[in-house]
């Protein structure tokens, strides 16, 4: 939990402070801040110097001084590394609480609304949008592993992930800015999904699930998600990505005999329930599922289930071969 920035203007640090001639906040030395979080003034020069976490401004020639929002910044990484948070990702989620865009966050928005709106959000989402936002690629990386690990794949995906791809959609909608904050944040996601799905136990199923996406749509991020969390319960998948013409997936189905099939179509134009209607019936049977909402509108055959969700599509998936 972030400390308020303004929960420490009338504390008594014992000669630290130093406001400015500008009326500024106060500003305070290594020594006052190590007395007021109550950790040894070298914790604070190695935080500094191993993660960046040091004074926000220094002038060539002044003594280095930490501002309430450095201050702030350090008691996060405090709280987390006492919470058993490793000091690496204690420190990402630290620096993109204060990131230059968080502050501006704080200040009611910064320049050309470099915000993303997260009402009510939790603080794992807020920081991965400020550091998505920042195009912060380490940050988030280490921030979307630690809310994997913390909230399990369904669980971060739901909590964490989804949330921050819908403000960043919806940010391009309104101003046509964002497709780079987009292509970073799909990017580290999936790396991180890749390693959270590598476990190399033997798996469970001996027929592996087909992912694919109907051709057309390179939209496979949920696919991506999917995978990973069907490997963290032990289930053998098959990633065939995105735009995968019918022809090829007919010919992967009849190779591997898939005990299901998830299709995936992301945008309605791109769905086509007649791929779905040329599956062969096999035995054993392949179960076959319609995911995303390009398939909503679409009459399914008989045999098809659609899946509105990731959790139900692991559940389902989980039933059908398990």
């Amino acid at each position: 939990m972030s400390t308020d920035p303004s929960a420490g203007d009338g504390d008594a640090v014992g000669g630290g402070e130093a406001a400015g001639d500008d009326g500024a906040a106060p500003h305070y030395t290594v020594a006052s801040v190590a007395r007021r979080l109550g950790i040894a003034p070298a914790t604070l020069r190695t935080w500094d110097r191993r993660y960046g976490l040091g004074p926000g401004a220094h002038e060539a020639g002044q003594r280095r001084r930490y501002s309430e929002a450095d201050v702030a910044r350090l008691d996060h990484m405090r709280r987390l590394t006492h919470d058993g948070v490793a000091p690496a990702e204690a420190a990402a989620h630290a620096r993109a609480l204060d990131h230059p865009v968080a502050r501006a966050e704080r200040r009611g928005g910064g320049p050309g609304g470099r915000v993303l709106a997260l009402p009510g959000a939790s603080p794992q989402t807020r920081g991965l949008a400020r550091a998505a936002i920042a195009l912060d690629q380490p940050a988030v990386v280490s921030l979307v592993r630690s809310s994997v690990r913390a909230f399990g794949i369904v669980g971060a995906w739901d909590v964490v992930l989804v949330p921050v791809l819908q403000a960043v959609g919806a940010r391009w909608a309104m101003t046509g800015e964002g497709v780079d904050v987009e292509h970073l944040l799909c990017e580290a996601i999936v790396g991180v999904l890749r390693e959270a799905g590598g476990s190399g136990s033997e798996p469970r199923n001996g027929r592996p699930v087909l992912l694919a996406a109907v051709e057309d749509e390179n939209h496979t991020l949920p696919l991506h998600a999917l995978a990973a969390a069907l490997a963290e319960r032990g289930l053998a998948v098959r990633m065939l990505g995105a735009a995968l013409p019918a022809p090829a997936l007919l010919s992967a189905l009849r190779r591997t005999g898939a005990a299901a099939l998830v299709l995936w179509a992301q945008v309605p134009g791109h769905a086509d329930a007649q791929v779905l209607e040329r599956i062969p019936a096999t035995r054993p049977p392949t179960a076959v599922f319609a995911g995303g909402p390009g398939w909503d509108a679409l009459p399914l055959p008989g045999r098809t289930r659609h899946l509105a969700s990731l959790s139900e599509a692991v559940d389902a998936v989980w039933d059908t071969v398990a």
